[in-house]
């Protein structure tokens, strides 16, 4: 195809670009030959001129159609280069969140760095039995391929998963390896995952190391094996390892570090178990502080050591053995420590007592001295002497660090050995598969010894992919019969050679090593000489001597030489390793043993292959020093060759890890190093294989489907393989491009992508077309449409404007006769207004100056009487001052004057004279003054209280006066300043007066306030009072409210209760889903069970002499299935107490508690025997008062009672002496000896009851027989008196309560009567009138009897319905009471209150009916009892006397003839068999009978019906060994017959159906009232009456869950393989979806082929499954719920497979599962299950394509699908949205931001995480009671069933 038919305008191409590697781009002309420029126009927007390289002209490469972008398969492109790979893995990664595609056979897994869900057990389980094409990639998908193929092939697979240090290798071989665990079936052995997880800390931590692209980068590489035997089920596994880097442990680049273990070791040196380890920081060791960078940022070494230990200890390796290693790993980090001293050039020593040397000896367990001299001397031997030898310096460094490689290999080894002792399984292994994870291909700046070991080794691997890659593509051409051609493909066998051929690089660095003077320098040279100009792959850097090229598959990878010899060499002096192997410390010389002598875990393997060590066998201790000298190089080219040819023997799988960023961001993508990747894991490779070749295939039905578009007509035939031929060679000229192929079409690269670009302009000009038609059609429509709307419109507008003129006329003659009248209205209202304002003004006016003219009068006024009040009181003041200064002048100049009078007379009173005068007449005064005295003493008494109140009061007016004076002092002051203050009073005055005009006005204003006030009180109390009116209003509003929002709480509680209802139902559904569940697995282990044993018995197929084994069914079942009942449990203690004494076990406290019961049931049977006794007696002793008036023939009723009576009281007397037997036995001894077996109580408890039981039914058959021959042989001496005595038996009758006497009495007067025929003749000839006469007399004596019985009853009825009145008005008055208790309580206590009680009511009401159901169910099988054995004694009797009449009797009584009537036969619905004919029935009935003639000819459910007739019987007979083995064996049959045929749906079906309708009858027939409500009067007659078989109701009704869940199981098997082809491959709807080109991995075809199943298989099979469910008789209940299960199954199973397949995620596929479902709705509608609750189950589904086929745009789009899909959970809308895929260019992607609205809003949601649907889910199931019509008389019973040995009853 030319280019410029490919370049063309619009075209799209990828130009490199070197920060995104690739840049798309679009043309913007179309390219012709010649130009040396393309005009392009990038995506963000740019122009650009691209030019052409010159020289190769080579065009840039062309994008692939968008409708292929993100396709599973990278081979599935039409385009296949590199652009187009990074660009579909972009897509996929970032947009998709899809992590694994497909390159043709290899599997790309991108490392997200976050959790996903998709590794869950569903996932493995919708995977597992998958083709690797038909679901998406996965890593899963690549383990089922390899499972698969080797059941299939019998053929050993490997894995082989490669790729960059912590791209994902690890973690993706831990999820193969548990794929397979998951898979095999092993559930025992599925540890084997874990242990194999379990060593990854151990082996991470001495094999992992942090490099400068990764901190936990694997410095070795593993391979490991997982066993399994022939059932494919995992045993055992083995792991081999590789090249491990030993020379990391003594040197480290910048930025790196050693192995963990040693940082982990150096972070816990302060634990106590690790001080005498003599640790310190990782700086303080030379072989931990080379990298200068001891930490790893997020790790904590301290606890990655506590997980070592834990892993240890996990896979056995004890803490002695731990801490060995521990002493090992601390001594090689002192021994790195250790330094030399030069003596001179030749020589060396170390420093005496060397600290680090001794730490070392004392943790090794060796000699200081021994190991001193051999680190600084060797040994050299020749062929006659030996020679000790002093080393230099960097010799004795090099030979410290090679030994401490040495000691670390050797540790590393034995601890793998360990873990594969630990793995390994002495099962005998079938086959294998191996997961390979090893290390990718490798360049660092610095690339050493150990990235050319590396290289290497992917080289060999690349070769081994590229010949498989090459074998795959021969086989398809060959198969498909297409001329081979070579493809050119590269070839790296050239690069092998020159490492490993002769002469090799390997070949010459061994050389090197051997030289005694070899250096890097010399091999380097040697390398030179030999290759450089010889080899195209070899080249020599321009600036370096010591480095050379390779040209690898992948890059240049340039290497130092330095190093390389003594990497290669790993010399390690014997003597040294003779020193260690003298240790004293046991663990060290183990390490060095040879390998012939150490127990390696794969020696002991079965299956003939070896493990691969790192080190080469050693056979004999002579060959040490030959094989110290065997090199790394070699060691590891044969251990890689060993691998290769494992691999070789294999089927290999690949899976290439790629690392999206170097800062582990979550789904980011880094284009460059992704490229780098892709080159050096040979993705690339593989795409350039396909590409060379005919990558894109079709098969001739897709073509035709995809491509029918471009075809006519008249070029369709019916040969589709020469349509598709015709076409081909019309649409593509150049035949080159493409090949027919038997059933596929090859193309070339880009031919799909040309044929995708017809298809698209085919449909593009065709849809422009129909849109250039519609439009046409639509604008005509809309034209016409719009001439007759105008012309309509133009119409109603003139007739509108018309009227609306006449009406604007009509109105402006109306409007001036209004403005007429209005505007002389206006004129006079705003006279009027402004009159009455000025009115207004004027009386406020005058008012005003009234007011204020009042004011100033009123103020003058007041002001005068101020002035005068001042006044007055400033004269006063004046005045008062006045008077008090001339006072206080007076009292100063009196005193004044006192004092100079005192004086005087103090001197007059010193003088004689004055004495004189003053004694004349003293003498006589004396007396009087002593009376005085004597009064005055008295006076001065009262005078001194008085002074001393005086002088308080003088004190106080003292101080008064004091204050006065100092305030006339200060009034003196005050008065000077009175004068300056007067002004000042003056000009207060004058304030004053202001103040007093302000508070005027104030008090103005108040009042004009006051009066506001007032009228805005009265407005606000008007409008309180309205408010008061609305206040009322909304109280009662509120009322309402309240009463409403009761109602509301009523009802939310009563919804609350409904929904407390559907939760307690949801946890029932749950509760019984769990039992079932249990109950399945209960017979899973049960059928494994029986499977070990029958294996058991196979192998051993020996049994023991001597001994009968008995059937271990009827055994187990006999001990699983029991009941109790009142017979079963002393009728089976007899057999129990003769079995042998030596298996004399202690008998459980149960036993003895039923056997407490029984005893007690005994005592309360006596009591009523007695009660029947003391009746009997009453009614002997009221007969005794007529036996005057009876004659003789009453006689034999006498005597029968009294025989009744004397066997009664011995039954009675008989009963009394056991029971007290009993009782002393049970009181003897203490309980534990009671129960023994062997203790008298117990022998004699069971010989009593068993007696007891066996002389109760003895005595009762004895007592009937005498009763019943008495009673015939008196009425028969004297037939004449018993005839004429009718009417006293009559009324005998009449008192007689039992049935049985009835039957009896009625009995012995048929014997009468046939022996009286002579009587009759009196009458007349034949006595039919006495015989009427007498008919009626007892006809009306009944009638009276049954009427006066009736009236009695209902008088009863009436006295009990009177009580249960009464009983119900103290219920209402208590209800009245507690209803008005709540009315008072809130609305929420109120309702729970009630609640509470109606449940205490209804608790009450239970319990009581249970008391009056038992206590009515005991009475109603003791009567029934009772009447069954005197019925049956009866029909013996009968039958006997018929026996006894002699046949001479027979012949001398005249013979008359007699029309004797044929009288039908009354069959009592059940069926007689004998013992020894159980097994015989078992077998014909359950084991060899054929469903489908049974459902086809008899009715349904025969073989239940048959089952519990013979129940009813072994019943009647009240046999409970008979019951018990008769449905022990019925179960354990049916058992056996699913368990042979469980795979067939007919046989599941059927015995489901029986088993159902089996339950169904012992319920029916149970005598429950509850199951007998819909039986008819002659079904209840038909009702069980000895045993209570509800325990064996449970054991069927678990029977029947166990056959539930089979058959869901079977329809299972049968449905999965139709319900992927037919609800979502085949296009029911032919032509709406279009294939995809596909790649490598084929997917099922889409196209209904002869073998593929269709929606019509499915609705076949659906009809199918229907109408056998309804021909074997299947309750209608059960059929829905089978139904209901099934659409679970087809909607889960298509929906999981939808979101697991990204192509069936479109809008096309989305319409045709909805008509499919439409389909099974209809199928629903058509068998009336619409109601079924299956079409619930298939909401998911619908949903989902739902969403495939709305819009996803906008965000009401995005809100329109969270509202719509309820029914899928969050991760399964994310994941369809993310899968949907465009079928054709005109659907649009969804966009990433749309996806991310969805997640947003929904986010809140809380629904599971998980992914997919549980398919294997089984919804719990319930078996509604269905009793049936069918009367069990009416059933017979076919010839073909072959039972012939029983007989209707």
């Amino acid at each position: 195809m030319a280019a410029s038919e490919l370049y063309t305008k619009f075209a799209r191409v990828w130009i490199p670009d070197p920060e995104e590697v690739w840049k798309s781009a679009e043309l913007l002309k179309d390219y012709k030959p010649g130009d040396k420029v393309l005009l392009l126009h990038l995506e963000e927007g740019k122009d650009l001129e691209y030019r052409l390289d010159p020289k190769t002209k080579e065009l840039p490469h062309l994008r692939n159609p968008d409708i292929l972008v993100g396709e599973n398969d990278l081979t599935a492109l039409s385009y296949l280069h590199e652009p187009a790979v990074l660009h579909n893995l972009r897509v996929r990664f970032i947009d998709s969140k899809l992590i694994y595609t497909y390159c043709g056979i290899v599997l790309v897994a991108i490392n997200p760095y976050e959790q996903l869900p998709i590794y869950g057990e569903d996932i493995i389980n919708a995977y597992s039995g998958q083709n690797m094409g038909d679901m998406d990639p996965h890593i899963f998908a690549v383990a089922e391929e390899a499972y698969k193929q080797m059941a299939r092939d019998e053929r050993n697979q490997s894995i082989i998963v490669s790729g960059e240090s912590g791209a994902g290798k690890t973690v993706s071989a831990k999820y193969a390896m548990r794929y397979f665990a998951t898979v095999s079936g092993s559930a025992s052995e599925a540890n084997v995952e874990e242990k194999v997880l379990a060593s990854n800390p151990i082996m991470e931590s001495i094999g992992n190391a942090k490099t400068t692209r990764n901190d936990n980068s694997s410095r070795f590489g593993k391979y490991i094996e997982i066993g399994f035997d022939k059932r494919y089920r995992i045993i055992g596994a083995n792991m081999r390892t590789y090249l491990l880097e030993k020379s990391r442990v003594v040197f480290q680049a910048e930025e790196e570090r050693n192995y963990h273990i040693f940082y982990q070791l150096c972070a816990s040196a302060k634990l106590p178990e690790f001080k005498m380890l003599r640790l310190g920081n990782a700086d303080s060791f030379h072989y931990t502080k080379q990298g200068g960078s001891p930490m790893i940022e997020g790790v904590d070494d301290a606890k990655e050591m506590a997980h070592t230990r834990q892993a240890c200890s996990l896979l056995g390796i004890s803490e002695s053995y731990q801490m060995g290693i521990f002493r090992i790993l601390a001594g090689i980090l002192h021994l790195g420590n250790v330094g030399f001293a030069s003596r001179d050039s030749d020589s060396c020593t170390i420093p005496p007592k060397h600290e680090p040397l001794i730490t070392f000896c004392d943790l090794m367990g060796v000699d200081y001295e021994e190991m001193c001299h051999w680190l600084c001397h060797r040994k050299l031997a020749t062929a006659t002497e030996t020679y000790i030898k002093p080393i230099s310096k960097l010799q004795a460094t090099n030979a410290r660090d090679a030994l401490a490689k040495h000691i670390y290999a050797k540790l590393f080894s034995w601890i793998v050995d360990h873990v594969n002792q630990a793995l390994h399984s002495a099962v005998k292994q079938h086959s294998f598969i191996g997961v390979l994870d090893i290390y990718g291909f490798e360049t660092f700046e610095i690339n050493s010894f150990e990235q050319f070991c590396i290289n290497y080794a992917n080289e060999k691997l690349q070769q081994q992919f590229n010949m498989h890659v090459f074998k795959l593509e021969q086989e398809e051409y060959m198969k498909e019969q297409i001329p081979w051609t070579l493809i050119d493909f590269y070839d790296n066998q050239p690069c092998i050679n020159l490492i490993e051929s002769k002469l090799g690089i390997l070949d010459l660095l061994d050389e090197e090593c051997k030289m005694p003077k070899g250096t890097d320098d010399t091999w380097a040279q040697k390398l030179y000489n030999t290759h450089l100009n010889k080899c195209a792959l070899f080249e020599k850097p321009r600036m370096s001597n010591k480095a050379f090229i390779i040209k690898h598959f992948a890059d240049k990878v340039e290497y130092q030489c330095e190093g390389f010899l003594e990497k290669n060499k790993d010399t390690v002096f014997e003597e040294q390793i003779n020193v260690l192997k003298s240790s004293k410390f046991k663990m060290l010389p183990e390490l060095f043993q040879d390998d012939e002598k150490a127990i390696s875990p794969t020696s002991a393997t079965s299956s003939g292959r070896t493990r691969v060590p790192v080190k080469p066998t050693k056979s004999r201790p002579g060959q040490m020093a030959k094989e110290h000298k065997k090199t790394v190089g070699h060691q590891f080219r044969n251990s890689l060759h060993l691998l290769m040819e494992t691999l070789n023997a294999t089927t290999p799988h690949y899976v290439r890890c790629i690392k999206p960023n170097d800062f582990k961001f979550p789904f980011t993508f880094d284009e460059k190093r992704a490229v780098q990747q892709l080159r050096a894991c040979g993705v690339l490779e593989t795409i350039r294989i396909s590409a060379a070749g005919f990558p894109s295939r079709w098969t001739y039905q897709e073509f035709f489907s995809r491509y029918r578009v471009l075809m006519k007509q008249k070029d369709v035939l019916g040969d589709r393989k020469q349509t598709c031929k015709n076409v081909l060679e019309k649409l593509i000229l150049d035949k080159d491009k493409y090949q027919f192929g038997k059933t596929k079409i090859f193309f070339r690269a880009g031919q799909v992508a040309y044929l995708e670009k017809l298809r698209a302009d085919k449909l593009r000009a065709a849809c422009i077309r129909i849109q250039k038609t519609i439009r046409g059609w639509l604008l005509r429509k809309k034209y016409l449409c719009m001439q007759r709307a105008a012309i309509t419109v133009q119409r109603y507008v003139r007739g509108y404007q018309a009227r609306c003129y006449a009406k604007f006329l009509r109105r402006t003659k109306a409007a001036t006769t209004i403005q007429k009248y209005w505007r002389m209205y206006v004129v006079r209202r705003k006279y009027k207004i402004r009159r009455a304002a000025t009115i207004v003004l004027q009386s406020y006016l005058r008012g005003y100056l009234a007011r204020n003219r009042y004011r100033k009068i009123l103020r003058e006024h007041k002001a005068v009487i101020i002035q005068k009040r001042v006044r007055g009181w400033l004269a006063r003041t004046h005045y008062k001052r006045t008077m008090q200064a001339i006072i206080y002048l007076q009292c100063c100049f009196r005193r004044m004057m006192a004092k100079r009078e005192l004086k005087k007379l103090k001197i007059e009173a010193r003088s004689v004279e004055r004495y004189k005068k003053l004694h004349i007449g003293m003498e006589n005064k004396i007396m009087q003054l002593q009376r005085k005295v004597d009064e005055q003493n008295k006076d001065y008494k009262c005078l001194m209280e008085k002074l001393t109140n005086l002088e308080g009061v003088y004190n106080s007016e003292t101080e008064k006066l004091r204050n006065d004076v100092e305030r006339l002092q200060l009034s003196e002051e005050e008065a000077k300043v009175a004068t300056g203050r007067v002004l000042s009073l003056q000009e207060e005055i004058a304030k004053l007066r202001k103040d007093l005009e302000q508070t005027r006005s104030e008090k103005k204003s108040i009042e004009e306030r006051a009066d506001k006030y007032k009228q805005e009180t009265e407005q606000l109390v008007s409008t309180l009072k309205e408010e008061n009116t609305l206040l009322k209003q909304e109280k009662e509003t509120l009322n309402h409210l309240i009463v409403e929002q009761a109602k509301e709480m009523t009802e939310t509680m009563e919804r609350k209760l409904v929904e407390e209802t559907k939760q307690l139902e949801l946890d029932l559904n749950d509760e019984r889903l769990r039992y079932q569940n249990l109950l399945n697995e209960f017979s899973r282990l049960e059928e494994r069970y029986d499977d070990l044993k029958e294996e058991m018995t196979l192998m051993l197929n020996v049994p023991k002499p001597g001994h009968k084994r008995t059937d271990s069914t009827h055994s187990s079942n006999e001990s699983e299935y029991t009941f109790s009942s009142e017979f079963a449990e002393t009728e089976d203690i007899a057999p129990r107490t003769e079995e042998p004494s030596e298996k004399k076990v202690p008998l459980d406290m149960s036993l003895f508690l039923k056997l407490q019961k029984r005893v007690t049931e005994l005592e309360q049977e006596k009591q009523i025997m007695q009660d029947e006794l003391d009746r009997k007696e009453e009614q002997m002793f009221r007969s005794k008062a007529k036996e005057e008036e009876r004659p003789p023939i009453r006689g034999a009723e006498l005597e029968y009672e009294s025989l009744k009576r004397q066997e009664l009281e011995s039954e009675n007397k008989k009963l009394k002496n056991e029971l007290n037997e009993l009782r002393k036995a049970l009181s003897e001894k203490s309980a534990p000896e009671v129960t023994a077996p062997g203790a008298p109580a117990y022998r004699v408890l069971m010989e009593q009851l068993t007696s007891v039981s066996e002389e109760l039914d003895v005595r009762k058959e004895e007592v009937l027989i005498l009763r019943s021959q008495l009673v015939s042989q008196k009425e028969a001496i004297q037939p004449k008196n018993t005839m004429t005595d009718s009417t006293i038996l009559l009324e005998d009758v009449q008192k007689m309560k039992d049935k049985g006497e009835i039957a009896q009495a009625y009995i012995g007067l048929k014997e009468t009567n046939r022996s009286s025929t002579m009587d009759y003749q009196e009458l007349n000839e034949d006595g039919e009138l006495w015989l009427v006469y007498e008919g009626l007399k007892q006809a009306n004596r009944l009638l009276e009897s049954q009427l006066q019985s009736q009236k009695r009853s209902h008088e009863n009825e009436a006295e009990a319905l009177r009580g249960e009145i009464q009983s119900l008005k103290e219920e209402n008055n208590r209800q009245q009471q507690l209803l008005a208790q709540n009315l008072q309580l809130p609305p929420e206590a109120r309702i729970e209150a009630s609640l509470q009680h109606e449940i205490t009511r209804l608790t009450n009401e239970n319990l009581d009916l249970m008391e009056q159901l038992e206590k009515q169910d005991k009475t109603v099988r003791k009567l029934k009892k009772q009447l069954k054995v005197f019925a049956k004694k009866i029909g013996e009797l009968e039958v006997g006397q018929m026996e006894n009449i002699s046949p001479g009797q027979i012949i001398d009584e005249p013979i008359r003839p007699v029309n004797i009537p044929r009288k039908e036969k009354d069959f009592q619905g059940m069926l007689e068999y004998k013992r020894e004919d159980e097994q015989k029935l078992v077998k014909n009935l359950i084991l060899e009978l054929k469903p489908r003639g049974v459902a086809v000819n008899l009715i349904p459910g025969l073989p239940a019906y048959i089952l519990f007739m013979c129940v009813r019987h072994a019943d009647y007979l009240n046999d409970d060994q008979k019951v018990r083995s008769l449905l022990t064996s019925t179960i354990n049959s049916i058992k056996k017959v699913l368990k042979k045929r469980g795979d067939d749906f007919e046989t599941v079906s059927f015995w489901l159906s029986n088993t159902c309708r089996f339950l169904h009858c012992l319920k029916q027939y149970s005598g429950e009232e509850g199951f007998m409500k819909h039986n008819t009067s002659r079904q209840n007659e038909h009702c069980l009456t000895n045993f209570d078989l509800a325990e064996y109701r449970q054991v069927l009704s678990d029977l029947a869950i166990q056959i539930y869940q089979q058959l869901v199981r079977v329809l299972e098997n049968i449905l999965q393989p139709m319900i992927v082809s037919g609800m979502l491959e085949h296009e029911t709807i032919q032509g709406v979806s279009g294939v995809k080109p596909t790649g490598l991995r084929k997917r099922t075809s889409s196209i209904a082929d002869e073998g593929t199943y269709t929606l019509d298989s499915i609705l076949r099979q659906l009809n199918s499954f229907h109408s056998v469910m309804c021909q074997h008789g299947m309750d209608p209940e059960l059929i829905k719920q089978v139904v209901k299960q099934m659409f679970y199954i087809v909607g889960a199973i298509t929906l999981n497979n939808l979101l697991l397949r990204k192509d069936m995620c479109s809008w096309s596929k989305g319409m045709q599962i909805r008509y499919n479902v439409s389909q099974l709705e209809e199928w629903l509608r058509d068998k009336n299950l619409m109601n079924s609750g299956a079409k619930e189950t298939l909401e998911p589904l619908i949903q989902a394509a739902q969403l495939l086929q709305v819009k996803k745009k906008t965000d009401d789009d995005a809100e329109a699908i969270c509202s719509m899909c309820n029914a899928l959970t969050t991760a399964q809308i994310v994941k369809v949205l993310n899968l949907y895929t465009p079928v054709n260019e005109f659907e649009e992607r969804v966009s990433v931001s749309f996806i991310r609205t969805i997640q947003m809003r929904l986010r809140d949601r809380k629904d599971s995480p998980q992914l997919l649907m549980d398919a294997k889910h089984i919804f719990p199931v319930t078996f509604p009671f269905n009793p049936s019509s069918l009367a069990l008389e009416t059933i017979q019973i076919p010839a073909s069933l072959g039972l012939g040995f029983i007989a209707r009853v």
